[in-house]
């Protein structure tokens, strides 16, 4: 598995990331240990999860993938690094989510306990929280540096000018900074490419996309009038944001299109997805998740198989309306 260098700092890590959110909930605990054990043989030794997974059971669930994770990371904690996040609510109480001091310093313990270990090597705030200053959040993640429970701090779904204030804020105060963010990224996505990656490029962040097959309609599995059961596209919940994001008739052509493409370069239309995420050069290490170990195979072709120069220009062309948000 090749590695690459995570932002600014000289931690390094392989090129995909496995994500754990349908552990405990779309997948049971023995799919889940599988589907970890062959990303560790495959060399996908960077796992990222959150208090909130699985979202398929949350709030009921919350708490449990991280439980499986940690079920298997015993005696073996020293093979992968770990990742984590808060911010969801976790609990009925008004204070039980957000990224306040409090939420952040329960949230890190909770955790740590539920992954039986001492510290998680990222953690990461999971969505901007208008209602708490941005000082607050980042003396508490300080504080959580200094104390040994995580290695590094990043966020996820914010904007490039939330990011760059926050930033601003943490030379200012003296404090741990985001060194990476994790936003959604893929062929039908592209808004992110206009300020966020320049502002990662130039300061050094790390970007860990997640979403890089756009929840699957990417493998070119779906059809218009199918939205498979046990797919994130399925009625209710989850599905009907996935729906409102993916589901339209104009990305189902890019999709046909991109078939083709993947056909005449002798891959997998989930390959040449992951292929074109991991050619930007913002990009560090895209999170794939999976239902099944075997799932995992398209993505190692990728790391192992850069696209090709010209497939790529033709694919930028075909999607380059998402760019503008």
């Amino acid at each position: 598995m090749l590695h690459t260098r995570f932002g600014r700092t000289g931690l390094q890590v392989p090129r995909l990331t496995l994500g754990t959110m349908t552990f405990a909930g779309q997948c049971d605990r023995d799919t889940s240990f599988s589907i970890m054990d062959a990303a560790v043989e495959a060399g996908i030794t960077f796992f990222d999860t959150a208090d909130m997974y699985p979202v398929t059971t949350y709030p009921n669930g919350m708490g449990d993938s991280e439980r499986v994770v940690g079920e298997w990371l015993h005696g073996r904690r020293d093979e992968v690094l770990i990742a984590s996040k808060c911010f969801f609510p976790t609990g009925v109480r008004q204070w039980e989510g957000g990224n306040s001091r409090h939420n952040i310093l329960r949230s890190i313990d909770g955790t740590l306990q539920r992954l039986g270990t001492d510290h998680v090597d990222l953690y990461q705030v999971h969505s901007w929280d208008a209602n708490t200053p941005i000082d607050e959040t980042l003396r508490a993640l300080d504080d959580i540096v200094r104390a040994g429970k995580a290695r590094y701090v990043g966020c996820s779904n914010v904007l490039a000018y939330q990011l760059a204030r926050s930033l601003g804020r943490s030379e200012a105060l003296g404090t741990v900074r985001f060194d990476s963010v994790q936003p959604r990224y893929n062929l039908l996505y592209r808004e992110v490419e206009r300020e966020l990656f320049p502002l990662c490029v130039e300061d050094g962040i790390a970007v860990i996309p997640f979403n890089p097959l756009a929840g699957g309609l990417l493998t070119a599995k779906h059809r218009p009038d199918d939205p498979a059961e046990g797919t994130r596209f399925a009625a209710g919940g989850q599905g009907d944001r996935y729906r409102e994001r993916y589901w339209h008739e104009h990305m189902f052509g890019v999709v046909d299109a991109m078939k083709v493409l993947a056909a005449d370069s002798g891959v997998s239309a989930a390959t040449l997805a992951l292929q074109w995420v991991l050619a930007n050069p913002a990009v560090t290490s895209p999170i794939v998740g999976a239902s099944r170990p075997e799932q995992l195979a398209d993505a190692i072709v990728a790391v192992n198989s850069p696209i090709d120069a010209q497939v790529k220009e033709q694919l930028d062309a075909l999607t380059g309306e998402y760019r503008r948000g």
